[in-house]
């Protein structure tokens, strides 16, 4: 305990030394901007955000590169970092990040609470909001890390179409607005940064292979303890599917996608990554000089991993390719959903572009952990793109 609780130390002396070092911004020219609506960043698993203590030793957007938002605000651009559950389900996140942008009391929903076993209400956001004012005149662009790109998409889902079953369980004056729909128009844009859409073989991975259930658990619980101890959370008598961790098996996402619409009003963006190199034989074998240690034994049996889910998805060498925690396919677009490769100066709505793959492992978009990784530039040309769309 003492050598973790030194290593946690150093690293936070680490990242206070970077950001104390970072190059002083020069705010862009916007003159050509047609939008500047706020950005707000949303992270994945056993992440943390603004709401989080552990945001004011580390920031999850940035890592040891320093902080990227602050960056980014003097740039001109209006960004925010949300705090959802770091393993909660991708509905229990999408509540969550709901009354963060609203300033109001989480709601889960009373059908799915009682179905899921838990509280029906949540953290009350009343006199903390993360942004000032959100409507259809109003509207936010929302970038999901990892798992935050399903939690974004389901809120999404249910600003626009609601939830029936919500509905019936719930008395109209009781009702979260969440979940009455007519919301579509809210959302201007969505980048889902190397997220699991298509879930990810990480999670299917047979415990015959030396992964599997508790290699995961001992992995993430390292990495929590390491980095988001202040945001871990207590198991509080839950059904076992109302988690990050079910979400993210490839039948379920599937089944998730299935159910989720792509709007037609809104711009879609992913940006997938590749740390791997491709061997003769077709298998893939992670780079180390790009692949942070925790990723390189998964990413390794990632590689080479073949099966038939229970729900008949075949996983080839198409799934081969990864990120150290998710195929680099899985991170492309939702497999059912309208797609097509980004072309500058085409971008239409409605339509999943597809970013060229980004060199790097899971964490690289981050700014890196211990592979430290210089991402400004990126996030800054990415966002003057969006900004400029017509």
């Amino acid at each position: 305990m003492r050598k973790v609780k030194g290593l946690i130390c150093a690293m936070l002396a680490v990242a206070m030394l970077f950001a104390s070092c970072a190059r002083a911004p020069q705010k862009i020219e916007q003159e050509e901007f047609v939008t500047n609506y706020p950005y707000i960043f949303c992270h994945g698993l056993s992440g943390w955000g603004s709401y989080d203590k552990q945001n004011k030793y580390l920031k999850y957007w940035g890592m040891f590169g320093g902080d990227l938002l602050k960056y980014l605000n003097k740039e001109g651009f209006e960004c925010y970092s949300a705090s959802v559950a770091p393993t909660g389900s991708e509905w229990d996140r999408a509540c969550e990040l709901y009354a963060q942008l609203t300033g109001s009391v989480v709601d889960y929903g009373a059908e799915h609470s009682k179905r899921c076993k838990h509280d029906r209400f949540g953290t009350d956001f009343s006199d903390k909001p993360l942004i000032d004012k959100w409507d259809s005149e109003h509207k936010i662009n929302l970038l999901g890390h990892s798992f935050g790109g399903a939690t974004v998409r389901q809120m999404c889902e249910l600003l626009a179409n609601g939830s029936e079953a919500e509905q019936k369980a719930t008395d109209k004056d009781d009702l979260s607005p969440l979940f009455e729909g007519g919301k579509a128009d809210w959302v201007y844009s969505i980048t889902a940064l190397a997220a699991p859409m298509n879930g990810t073989t990480a999670y299917d991975i047979d415990s015959t292979q030396s992964v599997g259930t508790d290699f995961k658990s001992k992995m993430y619980d390292k990495l929590s303890a390491m980095i988001a101890s202040g945001t871990k959370e207590d198991a509080d008598g839950r059904v076992d599917y109302d988690n990050a961790n079910y979400d993210m098996l490839i039948d379920n996402a599937k089944a998730f996608n299935e159910r989720v619409e792509t709007l037609e009003n809104v711009y879609y963006f992913s940006i997938p990554c590749c740390s791997t190199i491709e061997a003769e034989d077709g298998t893939h074998a992670p780079d180390k000089s790009k692949t942070e240690s925790m990723f390189v034994k998964t990413s390794m049996l990632m590689g080479n991993f073949t099966e038939t889910t229970p729900g008949g998805e075949v996983i080839d060498e198409k799934w081969f390719m990864n990120d150290g925690l998710v195929n680099t396919i899985s991170a492309t677009a939702p497999f059912n959903a309208p797609q097509t490769e980004y072309k500058e100066g085409e971008v239409e709505r409605g339509i999943w572009n597809i970013m060229p793959t980004y060199d790097g492992d899971h964490m690289s978009l981050q700014g890196g952990l211990f592979k430290k990784n210089d991402v400004k530039e990126f996030y800054t040309k990415h966002l003057t793109m969006i900004n400029k769309l017509t």
